[in-house]
């Protein structure tokens, strides 16, 4: 039986997606180092996300780093992979839909990790 056109490239995908996401996973974790200087959030869009980062991620990535969940200021996945992982859950990571956490809500999120990564 011959699979249909499109299934390979379905699961092909798949396997790329679940190597990326495993080997974020196994980067370590910055558990309280010294930051060099105070983190500085100037943007609204990016404050807003750092307050709905406080809201909704930090209970298990606290301050972005490791907790119940993995760190999250050393992740090196993209935004959109980011994304992915919020909206589809992935291991003990809950999925959040979008009347939990809306699109812009979410690019805000993302924006605020950007920084959070590229800090210390």
């Amino acid at each position: 039986m011959t699979p249909r056109p499109g299934a390979a490239d379905r699961l092909r995908f798949f396997f790329i997606l679940a190597g990326l996401l495993l080997s974020a996973g196994c980067g370590s974790a910055r558990r309280s180092e010294p930051i060099t200087s105070p983190l500085s959030v100037a943007s609204p869009s990016v404050q807003r996300g750092q307050a709905l980062f406080m809201e909704h991620c930090s209970p298990c990535h606290p301050k972005g780093e490791a907790g119940v969940g993995p760190a999250l200021n050393n992740k090196p996945l993209p935004g959109f992979m980011i994304k992915f992982q919020v909206r589809h859950g992935i291991g003990a990571m809950p999925a959040f839909s979008q009347e939990e956490l809306s699109d812009p809500d979410l690019d805000q999120i993302v924006a605020y990790l950007k920084i959070l990564r590229h800090h210390g």
